[in-house]
């Protein structure tokens, strides 16, 4: 895991291309530019700004070859709230390998030692085992139901909303 580099965009649009699929039930719908790099190129400047404004910190995992997930904390306030809100991805081959619950580990680590951060919040769709099991290894604890709250593949979902406080 490292930091979501300027440089990154033809790997990330790659990575985006070969887990489409994959990814389409659980994200907002993305028109054909968003995978290219290009389109990537796009969002890796919108990620470096919060980076440079303290609002976020993104990062990709990887292999040595490529790029084989994203992992974000977005959101991140300040003042008494001191929380932040992390959402990730991992590629299709290596779903249920411990990717995303170490990527997660070091995010909260993160969060608490460097940040500072009191508390990350996630939200998840309830059909989403997989990444429901990473949340709750975490330590993440189901704090309600937010009805109709994301639009997702597509259409207005319900997620369920975690927490887990760092301090």
């Amino acid at each position: 895991m490292r930091l979501l580099a300027t440089t990154d965009s033809t790997a990330l649009a790659r990575a985006y291309r070969d887990n489409r699929e994959h990814l389409a039930p659980w994200e907002p719908s993305r028109d054909d530019a968003f995978f290219t790099p290009a389109g990537q190129s796009e969002q890796i400047s919108t990620h470096v700004a919060g980076l440079a404004s303290g609002t976020e910190v993104p990062w990709v995992m990887t292999t040595e070859e490529r790029i084989v997930g994203a992992i974000t904390l977005t959101g991140i306030v300040r003042g008494p709230f001191l929380s932040a809100h992390v959402g990730y991805w991992v590629d299709a081959r290596l779903q249920g390998q411990g990717v995303c619950s170490g990527a997660l580990r070091a995010a909260l680590l993160h969060a608490r030692d460097e940040l500072g951060l009191h508390r990350v919040q996630a939200s998840v769709l309830p059909r989403n085992a997989p990444s429901r099991a990473v949340l709750d290894r975490a330590g993440f604890t189901v704090i309600g139901l937010a009805p109709s709250y994301l639009r997702i593949a597509g259409a207005w979902q319900d997620h369920l909303l975690y927490q887990r406080i760092l301090t």
